[in-house]
């Protein structure tokens, strides 16, 4: 076993020990086997979330057969893209006790870092790397500043999120950056359908996957995770807390600049006041799709799944008409009545697998 096998079990024990009981308590497996390395509780931590969204298309699709069309649900699922990847990348954020609130203002930056550089003669194809080094950059500077000044990155990416922005309005000089050449393939390739799916789906899909794997069964997730249950524990048993961090908040200025890339390519124009809100979204995604602010575990998926059923929302209102000064009070309906299904399919699980003990 490796050290840092070790220190992830110490951390996770030490949480244990701190909510009465075990890790028997918590159905985790010996220490060394392989079932110790696969994700605790799949199932329980996604099905909720599923079945919500399940529920809400049907109900929907039901009255309305329209909102069922295929060419209707993938614009719905392309609409939730971009909350979707911030949301990738947010979760190692949240599940090791931090928050990157800045993801509204680093998407904006960088796409307008994108569309200027585009604009000016640089092949669309040679910005895209660019936009995605400076999306890391942003991640790492929250990172640093966070450590540097002891900061709650709360309060740091509360205060980068208006900076990042404010770069952005200043680089495009307030106005949406036009005139870049749509019949590049970048725009036609990226932006358009592939395999009659749009582009940024799949895209979406390779994230998630990857990142779904880096959380459950790489170090780096076992990092994030033991320092989410336990940070006093994790530091003690000689966990690298603040490169973890600089990693987490950088692998969230990774996707968010993602995003930007897959904006840029499907909207063809830096609009430098696109964004706003998305930060509260990406959370709230997460939350729905079982990432705790308490940290300790995270679901990538479950935070893809968050964010489609913000989307469906969205677009069933339209369905059923619904007033436009309704729609933030049905999101947020939808949003409670999610994580409380999802909370009482967890407990119930927790409760079963306490019985078998």
């Amino acid at each position: 076993m490796t050290e840092t096998d070790r220190a992830v079990e110490d951390a996770e024990r030490a949480r244990a020990r701190e909510q009465g009981g075990g890790t028997r308590r918590f159905g985790l497996p010996p220490a060394g086997t392989w079932a110790a390395r696969l994700p605790t509780r799949w199932l329980p931590d996604e099905l909720g979330v599923l079945l919500v969204l399940a529920l809400l298309i049907a109900g929907i699709g039901i009255p309305y057969p329209d909102f069922l069309d295929s060419d209707n649900l993938l614009t719905t699922a392309h609409n939730s893209v971009y909350i979707s990847l911030m949301a990738c990348g947010m979760v190692f954020a949240l599940a090791m006790r931090e928050v990157d609130l800045s993801v509204g203002g680093s998407y904006a930056m960088c796409l307008v870092v994108g569309a200027l550089l585009v604009r000016e003669g640089v092949d669309p194809w040679l910005a895209v790397p660019v936009m995605l080094l400076t999306g890391t950059a942003l991640g790492v500077f929250n990172a640093l500043v966070t450590t540097l000044l002891a900061l709650p990155s709360f309060i740091v990416t509360l205060g980068t999120l208006m900076l990042f922005r404010g770069i952005g309005l200043a680089l495009a000089d307030g106005k949406q950056i036009t005139d870049l050449p749509l019949d590049d393939s970048f725009f036609t390739l990226a932006g358009g359908d592939l395999g009659g799916v749009p582009f940024a789906l799949w895209v979406l899909l390779a994230v998630t996957a990857v990142l779904t794997v880096v959380l459950a069964r790489t170090r780096f997730g076992s990092r994030v995770r033991a320092i989410g249950s336990n940070p006093e524990a994790a530091t003690f048993s000689g966990i690298p807390v603040v490169r973890t961090r600089v990693q987490a908040l950088a692998l969230s200025g990774l996707t968010t600049a993602c995003a930007s890339v897959l904006a840029l390519a499907y909207y063809g124009a830096g609009d430098p006041t696109l964004g706003q809100g998305y930060e509260l979204q990406a959370i709230a995604a997460c939350i729905i799709g079982g990432t705790p602010l308490a940290g300790g575990r995270g679901s990538v998926v479950g935070a893809v799944a968050g964010a489609l059923i913000l989307a469906v929302v969205a677009s069933g209102l339209v369905f059923f008409e619904v007033p436009i000064n309704w729609t933030s009070f049905a999101t947020g309906a939808v949003i409670l009545v999610a994580v409380a299904a999802d909370s009482a399919l967890r407990r119930r699980g927790r409760r079963r697998a306490s019985r078998r003990q």
